[in-house]
């Protein structure tokens, strides 16, 4: 199984580079004291203003860009808005081949929860206790990410495979930047999960 885990690994590093390396987390700059930064609705100054972002706002995560380049699609919570990047800062780049921390990944139907903390991994689902994960391994490429874990007791085994390309989470509008599957190998029976990772951390 761990075999071909790591050339699941393998396959998924193969291939070109993304032109854009998205989603990434910024950090609101540039905005006055007792000022916001307006989430817009389209990209565009003229656009309705969806929510508000406090001028020291920290963690936001980027999805995508406007055609142009000037503005960021963040999460509304249910949705998505526009922010002008001029008044984003982006975060320093992950390690060489480490995965971003922290990142959350997460489905419906059924829901699933799986926390990548770095260190305090863990994995909820209703009906289930929640469980902590140990990562034995972890793999970074261009198109995105893989894990290999096991739970606590040693007998699940946990593939989780990350890739950059929409996604939605199949409840709400929000649209995500990173696609999920979660394979689980246990002696009780194999599942396998399908959702969305996001990267949104705000402080």
């Amino acid at each position: 199984m761990i075999r071909r885990a790591l050339a699941l690994a393998l396959w998924l590093a193969a291939g070109p580079a993304p032109a854009q390396d998205l989603p990434a987390v910024y950090d609101v700059a540039g905005v006055a004291a007792g000022d916001v930064l307006n989430v817009r609705a389209e990209p565009s100054a003229g656009a309705p203003v969806l929510r508000t972002l406090a001028p020291d706002a920290k963690g936001i995560e980027v999805v995508a860009l406007s055609g142009d380049g000037k503005w960021g699609m963040v999460s509304t919570g249910e949705g998505n808005g526009w922010v002008a990047l001029r008044y984003l800062a982006a975060r320093p780049d992950p390690a060489a081949n480490t995965l971003p921390r922290p990142m959350t990944c997460l489905g419906t139907e059924p829901f699933w929860l799986l926390a990548h903390d770095g260190g305090s991994d863990s994995f909820e689902t209703p009906g289930e206790e929640p469980r902590l994960l140990s990562v034995s391994a972890e793999m970074v490429a261009p198109e995105g990410y893989f894990v290999l874990a096991r739970g606590s007791g040693g007998d699940d085994l946990y593939q989780l495979t990350v890739t950059r390309e929409t996604c939605s989470d199949g409840m709400s509008d929000r649209r995500f930047g990173l696609d999920a599957r979660l394979f689980i190998a246990s002696p009780d029976g194999n599942r396998l999960f399908r959702g969305c990772c996001t990267l949104e951390h705000r402080d």
